[in-house]
Order: C-alpha cells, then structure tokens, then sequence
C-alpha cells in the first residue's frame, strides 16, 4: 500500500488515520487519472473510426465507446492478473512493437536511427532545464503553456497506481534490477517511440511535401495519427492495427487501475472479492463518460491537476523517506555484512576433522530436519528462556518441520529474529555427490537471507551464532538511531 512508503518516518502510525488519508488520496488520484485516460482515449478511438467508417465524432458515440473499453476493462480484471491483465498487456505490446517496427521499416529508417540517437543526446544535455522548464512566460492560451501543468498533474495521478502495480509484479527483484526494468528500458523505449512517430511526420511535412499533415493535424488533432499513416503502405489495414492498440492500451490501463483501487480500498487483500473489482472498474467508466458529458476536456484537466496536488506532496515526502530507508538499510548490512562461520567453530573447540565433514557434506532433506529438531531447536529453546529471565518478550517458531526460528520482540524499533530454513538448490558441477538437488540449513534474519548454512554445527555453536547476529543487530539500532550527547 502507499501507505507503507512512509514507514521509515512515522514507523507504525501508518496503520492509523495517517495512513488511512494517503490511500484515500492515492485511490481518487488513481481514478481521476485512469478515468482523464479514459476520455482522451476515446476521443482518439472516435477518430480512428470516423476517419475509417466515417461514423463522426460526437460527446455520445465517446460515451458509448468509454461504456464499451469498460466492458472488455472489466472482463479482464474478473480473471484476475494471470487471466486476464497479463495476457491483455502482451497482445498491447505485440501490437506497440508491430506499428513501430512498421513506420521504422516502411519510413527513412537511418534518418530515424540518426534521430534517436540525436534527440537523446539532445535530451540529457538539457535535462535540468527541460525537468523545470514550466513555460510561465508564454501565453496560458498557448498549447505549451497550458497543457504542460496538465501533463505534469497526470503522471502525478498515475504515479500511486503504477508503482503498487509495478511493486506488485517485481517482488524479489533487487533495487538495481527494478531500476533497469522500470526506469531504463521504459525511457530507452519511450525515446524510440517518439523518434520513430515524430520524426517521421517532420521528414513528411520538411523533405517531403507533405505540409498538409501539419494543417490537418492543428485542426483535429485526435485524427492526426490516422492522416499520419495516410503516407504509408497499407495505410487502412494499419489504421485498424492503430485503433487496436489505442483501445487494448486503454482497457489495461483501466483494468489496472481498477484492480490497484480495489487492493487499495480492501487494506491490501491478495483477493478482494469479485464484484468489488466490477464495482470500481464500473466507476473509472462513470467518472470518465460524467467528466466528458459535464465539461469536455477541460473537465478532464481539472480534475486531473486538483487529484494530483496532493500526490505530489506526498510523493515528495516518500522520497526522502525512501532516502532515508536506503541509509538504514546501508547501516545494518555494514553491521551484519562479513560474517564468518569460523568464529563459531573456534568458540566450541571443534575438531578440525568435523569441520571439514561439514564443509562437504550434502545432507539430505531427512538429515537437515533432524539436525534442526537436535540442534537448532533446543539451542534456541534455551536462548528463549534465558532471554525471558532478562526481561526480554520471545516468541519461539517451530511449527513448520523447514525451520524453526527465535523471534526478539522490541518496543518502537526493529525485532530481532534468527530462523534457521532448509532451502534446495541444483547441485553445482564441482559438487562430489550423485544426486542433482542438495539442501542447506540457512540462516534468515529479520532483514532476509544470510546466505550461509550452519549444517553440522553443536547447540552450542548455534547458541555461538545467534549471539554474534543480535550483538550486530544491536550495534544496528546503536549507529541508526543514536543521538550524541556532548559531556563537556
């Protein structure tokens, strides 16, 4: 939930009224955004199938069309992400990528190349002074001065109901990965997409006189793509292509939509019910087909900014929390990182002999339960009561016969928790075993995996292990939450 992005400054008042506004914000500035999608969309798709049906372009067909993407929006969020959204958003590229490859190929296709390469030079070298660029001193009248604020307020919207989605198909990811797959490739093809369609309708109108384009553009600009692929090859069989993908674009924008809201509106459920997700993706159409009946467009663009002012607050504020969750995170791998095993060997005398076994030994799943019901259990059922006669609140984990783990409950900061989990991987090549699969007892904490196994260790060295992972978690909350105190 967004609610969450603010964990790292208000802690667990995010469960309260706190967070309680942040998703209300997020859900009408998710609506807002999806429905002024919605009623650009259609406008779009009402000149497709005027120019290729000649059925004209009225408020009512718009209605009818926002009724009917609502329809096919809410059919695919009734099947769930699997059954419907993902395979709705695979057709949605396989068409993107088809109109483009198309006007790439049937177009100037080393100009464009040129030109991509060109116009994302030419982008970065003024990105500071595009990002803040807001054209206050030209006219409000003007296309780029009005409708620059509208831009800026509608990715704002967008921005709440595209990170939960992204956040929720990401999970494992790293922070790296999820940068390079949400932020590279996306701009990286978003640049292509430009080029490819605005540089070829500059050749058209600059090198091949075709100056019409640009009149006919300036008059209806929801036709523009079509009198655009009127100077290709197969022009209305790429037209319908065209329309196509303008209504898949639009139904899983939708249907995405619909699908955040409702997670949002159910405090988080994996599985909100059915109707629930009829209910809003109903609503997106309502709001749209009521914006664009009340007052056009610029209904639409009101709406859009006043939703989005408060996200952009809040966005703000998340990033610094953000920020500062990366450098909690940063304080506590410095405080955990470089973890040796031999420290617990050393500690209880052990034979280097069994050491070495240890160190080669591949244990079978039945072998790894039993070490951890003869050591790991008992080792941390006495850490358990010893902690208990300090004073300290523990909750012992061993339910499952995978794991068993000691958590260390603490009042207003992190817990502590070490859990000890059988975990399979394939058999390297090196590996002097006949089997292809071999497990390890690892070692978790609070934060994740450790990734070292502690097979073959005594109680005592798993007690040994434990104490070296809490001193660090301590010197973790030491270093994150100190405030120096001068004695002088």
């Amino acid at each position: 939930l967004p609610r969450s992005a603010f964990y790292p400054l208000i802690g667990k008042r995010i469960h309260g009224p706190i967070g309680d506004a942040i998703d209300t914000f997020a859900v009408l500035g998710t609506m807002f955004g999806v429905a002024t999608s919605l009623g650009f969309g259609v406008s779009q798709v009402n000149a497709g199938l005027d120019y290729l049906y000649g059925i004209g372009q009225t408020t009512g067909i718009q209605v009818i069309l926002i009724a009917i993407i609502t329809l096919f929006a809410t059919v695919s969020v009734v099947l769930g992400l699997d059954g419907g959204i993902k395979k709705l958003s695979n057709v949605n590229m396989i068409l993107a990528v088809v109109l483009l490859g198309f006007v790439l190929l049937a177009g100037d296709t080393v100009f464009l190349l040129k030109s991509y390469v060109q116009n994302t030079g030419t982008y970065l070298s003024d990105i500071v002074y595009k990002t803040f660029n807001l054209y206050a001193y030209e006219k409000k009248e003007d296309w780029i001065g009005g409708w620059t604020l509208l831009y800026w307020g509608w990715w704002v919207s967008w921005a709440p109901f595209v990170g939960m989605f992204i956040a929720r198909i990401s999970r494992g990811r790293t922070i790296r990965e999820f940068i390079l797959g949400v932020l590279f490739v996306p701009t990286g093809f978003t640049f292509l997409w430009m080029t490819v369609f605005g540089n070829s309708a500059i050749d058209l109108v600059l090198n091949s006189g075709k100056e019409g384009l640009a009149e006919a553009i300036s008059g209806n600009v929801p036709v523009a793509l079509f009198r655009f692929l009127e100077f290709f090859p197969m022009s209305s069989f790429i037209s319908i292509v065209a329309v196509l993908l303008i209504v898949t674009f639009f139904v899983s924008s939708s249907d995405s939509g619909s699908l955040v809201i409702d997670t949002l509106t159910s405090g988080g459920a994996k599985e909100p019910p059915v109707w629930q997700r009829i209910y809003w993706a109903v609503m997106e159409g309502l709001v749209a087909a009521a914006l664009l009946l009340a007052g056009g467009l610029d209904a639409l663009q009101t709406m859009t900014i006043a939703s989005a002012f408060p996200m952009m607050i809040l966005i703000l504020i998340a990033c610094y929390a953000f920020v500062k969750s990366l450098r909690e995170d940063y304080l506590l791998l410095d405080a955990v990182q470089n973890h040796q095993t031999s420290v617990q060997y050393a500690q209880a005398s052990t034979p280097w002999r069994d050491r070495l076994a240890s160190l080669i030994a591949e244990p079978t799943d039945a072998e790894l339960v039993h070490f951890l019901k003869s050591s790991v259990e008992p080792a941390l059922l006495e850490l358990s009561e010893e902690l208990k006669k300090k004073g300290l609140e523990t909750q012992l984990e061993n339910d499952s016969k995978d794991s068993v783990g000691l958590t260390i409950r603490n009042k207003g900061v992190e817990n502590f928790k070490y859990q000890v989990q059988i975990r399979q991987f394939t058999s390297p090549s090196f590996s002097i075993g006949s089997s292809d699969k071999f497990c390890r007892a690892e070692v978790f904490i609070f934060q994740g995996g450790q990734q070292y196994d502690v097979y073959g260790y005594t109680k005592d060295q798993v007690i040994a292990d434990f104490l070296t992972q809490y001193e660090k978690h301590m010197h973790y909350l030491h270093i994150s939450n100190m405030e120096h105190e001068d004695t002088d």
